[in-house]
């Protein structure tokens, strides 16, 4: 059974997917200004960066550092698989698909390993 600790910090990590994706679309019109600054994709990102520490720090008190903060590592997953979606200049070629089976394969690992 999945501990409530791994669903906490499953969902951290698609958040945390999300604001990178929101803080990427921020940064193509952030400067400086009032208007760079209180941008919503700025805004939204940065919060969801505060829930995403609050999950996580839940998360800690009932599970293990060793297997939580590796989970958060799926977050490059979802980001390497969402990023060509929303951001057309960006690809997702063999070469990063390897990388995303590797960082798949460890975290599975490393959860076996917990048990």
């Amino acid at each position: 059974m999945v501990s409530k600790s791994v669903l906490l910090v499953f969902c951290a990590s698609l958040l945390l997917s999300c604001a990178q994706l929101l803080l990427k679309r921020a940064s193509g019109s952030f400067a400086l200004t009032f208007a760079g600054i209180f941008q919503l994709e700025l805004i939204l990102g940065i919060a969801l960066l505060g829930v995403t520490a609050v999950l996580f720090i839940i998360a800690l008190r009932g599970g293990e550092l060793t297997v939580l903060y590796p989970l958060m590592a799926t977050s490059y997953v979802w980001v390497a698989i969402a990023s060509p979606i929303f951001f057309p200049s960006d690809s997702l070629n063999a070469l990063k698909l390897a990388g995303i089976g590797s960082i798949i394969l460890g975290v599975y690992s490393i959860a076996r390993g917990n048990r």
